[in-house]
């Protein structure tokens, strides 16, 4: 959600003259775009500005400046302290307000020239962490891709209140665009040469869609991917992050009847188990999110998982910490993102006593993450001879690379034509890699096994 949100204030502010810069010393406007979901954020935060002001003030020296902004969740939280102890920043802004980014710009302009003629500008700074009336959808431009994949953020904030959880704090109360924005959006994508989509949400599987006055009434995201999968030039979808609560039965229908959806998802379950769920506010039991799974890999067989983990939330013993070891043995997860519980300040989390000590925790993340590495690995390994389609949307690092990720989300990296580049190909992958798949083009009339003919695959 981070990286779209930072293409689309970039498209806001094109209009302005600004473009894209890889040096931050060199521009003249400098965005760091913030999660809050992590304990040490801020601090990291502080310490970038401290770094940037050194640039701007070398700037001012020269008679020139950099504008300086803090966006997204941690501006969100903390916005009236950053402006107190970083000063020299000069706009903050919400994760809901980045469309008024060019009038924030304009103020701050202004509060600048104040500065420049030696006008006492204490507070000068521009905040804007309002949740605004009117969607944000609505005011911004439309989307410029520079690829053939994409982001496409179909729904924002989030009504669960998990205890561990800043996301309802800081992106609000969950919000869908409706059916027929979402689809012009992706027309206009495809029309630019996009042919695969990224469906975004702080819990994005919560869309409810107003549709068009004809057909009146909501879809929910297994209707918004079939209405999708209707056009033209779009090949293969996707959609993060979900929560098991909202894994409705015309979602999963969608694994089962929608090609173009990826035979991949990552469902978030943090614990495997029941007296955890409970603590985190979940709203889901162990049995339920299995339960899901099996519909699911029912409806589109070699369907493959990711999911995220917390371990040492407060309050959890080793038996709690087993439920979730052998949750990750039975599903055989593929990828996973996994870290020890840090209290986020304004959570219910927060105030929870029976903290579990460091070590304690340090210990079972390396545990977990080990058999999490060695699940990814033994499914690598897994895919070495198969062939599967991979669309092609980078260079690799090596010349005459080209890189792309595969239907279960694996980097995969192949010699290649650059001619290639922005195509589906079918890749026989070759070597498994620590990190991402080593591939070869596969003749069309190659022997070996399909992915697509054992029934893992169907894009």
């Amino acid at each position: 959600m981070n990286v779209y949100d930072s293409q689309r204030m970039a498209d806001v502010l094109a209009p302005l003259g600004y473009g894209v810069t890889d040096s931050a010393e060199t521009a003249d406007m400098i965005i760091l775009n913030t999660c809050h979901i992590r304990e040490k954020a801020s601090e990291k935060l502080y310490s970038e500005l401290g770094r940037y002001k050194i640039s701007q003030d070398q700037r001012r020296a020269q008679g020139s400046d950099i504008l300086i902004a803090v966006a997204g969740c941690v501006a969100q939280a903390e916005g009236a302290e950053i402006m107190r102890r970083a000063p020299h920043v000069d706009i903050v802004l919400g994760p809901q307000t980045y469309h008024r980014l060019p009038e924030m710009v304009a103020q701050a302009m202004r509060a600048r020239d104040v500065k420049s003629n030696g006008v006492n500008s204490h507070g000068q700074g521009v905040l804007d962490i309002e949740f605004p009336t009117d969607p944000k959808f609505d005011f911004l431009p439309d989307v410029r891709v520079t690829g053939p994949s994409a982001f496409l953020s179909v729904q924002e904030g989030c009504d669960k209140f998990c205890t561990f959880c800043v996301v309802p704090y800081t992106r609000g109360a969950e919000y869908s665009r409706n059916v027929v924005d979402v689809v012009t959006e992706a027309r206009h994508m495809a029309e630019q040469g996009v042919r695969e989509i990224t469906l975004l949400g702080q819990n994005v599987n919560a869309y409810r869609g107003q549709r068009g006055a004809r057909s009146g009434g909501s879809a929910g995201l297994g209707e918004l991917i079939g209405e999708l999968a209707n056009i033209d030039g779009l090949d293969l979808i996707r959609y993060t992050t979900s929560h098991p609560a909202d894994m409705d039965a015309k979602l999963i229908q969608a694994h089962r009847d929608v090609s173009e959806l990826a035979p991949f998802l990552h469902l978030p379950v943090q614990s495997g188990s029941n007296n955890m769920l409970h603590r985190m506010n979940r709203r889901h039991t162990r049995d339920h999110y299995l339960r899901i799974i099996e519909e699911l890999v029912s409806a589109r067989p070699g369907l493959q998982l990711s999911s995220d983990f917390i371990v040492g939330f407060p309050g959890e013993s080793d038996a709690d910490f087993e439920a979730t070891m052998a949750l990750v043995r039975d599903v055989g997860f593929i990828q996973a993102f996994s870290f020890m519980y840090s209290p986020r300040p304004g959570t219910p989390g927060a105030l929870l006593e029976d903290r579990v000590p460091h070590d304690i925790q340090s210990e079972r993340l390396t545990e977990l993450q080990k058999l999490l590495s060695d699940n990814q690995q033994t499914f690598n390994q897994s895919c070495v001879g198969e062939v599967m389609p991979v669309l092609l949307d980078r260079h690799g690092r090596k010349p005459g690379q080209l890189a792309g990720k595969s239907p279960y989300m694996q980097a995969v990296h192949v010699m290649a034509p650059a001619t290639l580049l922005g195509e589906i190909v079918e890749l026989r992958i070759s070597e498994a890699l620590p990190n991402s798949l080593s591939a070869v083009l596969a003749a069309p009339d190659a022997a070996g096994r399909s992915m697509q003919e054992n029934g893992r695959l169907a894009v």
